[in-house]
């Protein structure tokens, strides 16, 4: 065991005072060493309760002859982060959560972990971390809100920032606007569309580093409760079997989790913490892998925002291992791919039967024959954009028009609120990047007014910043290079005509290219006073299509 190393011998007596002070006993001290990594907080509600899960991972650790011992990672909430500086605070975690975990395991000498997150960044981050530490590793998360309920429709965080534009259009008043905070989010656990945090963790399950229900057991069942005893149980195996996260988080389990991501209709932040969890394991994976794997991949869900179902639905139809059966039978997935389960990936998913077509869509009757998620290419984005395509109104997937441009998220959202922008305009918000942000934020408060306010099937969004899993409509981020490194997007000017044609993946801007290149000579990116974390993340950060990872 790696924690014999700091156990034994004489010469580790000083460690071993240190954990009798901890009042561990000699006979927890021979068994292996479990560290329990546990996002709980009080500030999140995706988080709040972690506490029940990482009691029940001790308890499934200690079953099965292990020492479990708890360390914390944080967590930011998008939700109550979004339209102010702490957005900026958000995608930036990611790699605190990732190296604070590192330092902790790799000081401390565990011989396994259960990683315990939920909400956006803290899923990828412990990913990326359980890759660099390669120590066995089982995921197990808070698991996802259930649905709220206004005027007999399901509603979810989405249903709650649209329902902003729609009182600020005058379409509803201050009672019914009362009505959506109160009963939008009714529980604990992760928003409950397939948003960013539900989506990582159901792609934990795709990538085999969660058991089965992972992404998808609401987190006020019982059920949540089992599933992280079972998950303590899980690493007591892995450790003895020595199975380890680079033995799973291989070039084929990655492709795997990209075909899920495309046949769910997952965040297009999957797009930013796939390619980033892919470098921790020495594994590319960039934006265009993802446009082939979408080209034979068919969308079989349309979770909240790009439909009316929810996570608890998707539970209930079976959950990822359904929607992964379904894919198998198209041989789109790697089947011999080892998982947490000691298992291979085809004997996971064997007996996992779709129970709800109306939920998730037989391979043979999909949403549309290509994957939830685009990567459009042109002059504007040479490096690539993102799209949701799942979540688009089918008269925008070929849309052109003039552009709106600020330099900023508060000054479109003043214009939106405003009524300046006009059916057939293309919204541009730049200067969002990762390093012109920086931190890359979401720009779900003016999707969500644009929605809100019946433009959703006349106006289109672009920005080198990005989207909450939240967002629908025509919204293209991650655009490469941004405005702050050089990019076109920094010299767009009002009334240029854009053109997005998501079906042939392309991104361009309609200007005479002597104009471009005369403006892009005289281009001198806007920079921006800063100080604190924020500042050398803006100096090592690389762009959004490269999964902004720190070089």
């Amino acid at each position: 065991m790696k924690s014999d190393a700091l156990k034994f011998g004489m010469q580790n007596a000083p460690h071993r005072s240190l954990y009798h002070a901890l009042g561990l006993t000699e006979e927890e001290l021979d068994r292996p060493l479990i560290g329990i990594v546990s996002s709980y907080n009080e500030i999140v509600p995706g988080h709040m309760n972690i506490d029940k899960i990482v009691d029940a991972v001790k308890m499934g650790v200690a079953m099965a002859g292990g020492t479990p011992i708890v360390f914390p990672a944080i967590a930011v909430c998008d939700g109550i982060a979004m339209g102010h500086i702490g957005m900026k605070y958000s995608l930036v975690t990611r790699d605190l959560i990732a190296d604070s975990t590192e330092a902790m395991a790799m000081a401390h000498g565990f011989d396994g972990l259960v990683m315990v997150p939920n909400c956006d960044k803290n899923v990828p981050g412990l990913l990326m971390a359980a890759a660099r530490v390669n120590i066995p590793t089982v995921f197990v998360s808070g698991g996802p809100m259930l649905a709220g309920k206004v005027d007999g429709r399901k509603t979810s965080l989405s249903s709650m920032f649209e329902a902003v534009g729609s009182y600020n259009a005058g379409k509803i008043d201050d009672e019914k606007m009362r009505e959506f905070e109160c009963k939008t989010c009714p529980t604990c656990g992760s928003c409950s569309g397939m948003y960013t945090a539900n989506s990582m963790n159901c792609l934990t399950e795709a990538l085999g580093m969660g058991l089965r229900g992972n992404g998808t057991i609401p987190a006020v069942y019982s059920a949540r409760i089992e599933l992280a005893k079972h998950a303590g149980m899980a690493v007591m195996d892995m450790v003895k079997k020595n199975i380890r996260p680079r033995d799973i988080m291989t070039k084929e389990a990655l492709m795997n989790a990209l075909t899920v991501d495309m046949a769910l209709g997952c965040s297009t932040n999957s797009m930013l913490h796939l390619p980033a969890i892919a470098h921790e394991c020495n594994v590319e994976l960039n934006l265009d892998i993802a446009n082939d794997i979408s080209a034979k991949t068919p969308n079989l869900c349309h979770l909240a925002p790009a439909g009316r179902t929810y996570m608890e639905d998707l539970d209930e139809a079976g959950g990822v291992y359904a929607v992964m059966n379904e894919l198998s039978r198209k041989g789109l997935l790697n089947l011999d791919c080892m998982t947490v389960t000691g298992k291979t990936v085809g004997e996971n998913i064997a007996s996992c039967v779709n129970l709800d077509p109306e939920v998730i869509r037989p391979v043979d009757n999909p949403y549309s024959t290509t994957g939830g998620i685009a990567v459009l290419k042109g002059n504007l984005a040479l490096d690539g954009s993102v799209v949701k395509r799942s979540a688009v109104l089918p008269e925008m997937l070929v849309h052109e028009g003039p552009a709106k441009v600020y330099d900023c998220e508060e000054d479109a959202q003043a214009a939106i609120n405003a009524g300046e922008i006009k059916p057939g305009d293309v919204v541009v918000i730049r200067y969002e990047g990762p390093k012109g942000g920086p931190g890359m934020r979401e720009m779900l408060n003016p999707t969500s007014a644009i929605m809100g306010m019946g433009l959703g099937n006349s106006v289109a969004l672009i920005t080198d910043g990005r989207f909450s899993g939240a967002t629908r409509g025509a919204c293209i981020g991650h655009v490469t290079p941004e405005a702050a490194s050089g990019g076109l997007i920094g010299v767009v000017e009002n009334g240029d005509i854009i053109s997005i044609n998501i079906p042939e993946n392309k991104l361009e801007l309609k200007v005479d290219q002597a104009v471009l290149d005369e403006r892009m000579k005289n281009f001198v990116p806007k920079k921006k006073e800063l100080s604190g974390y924020l500042k050398r993340y803006a100096a090592l950060v690389s762009g959004g299509a490269e999964g902004a990872i720190l070089n």
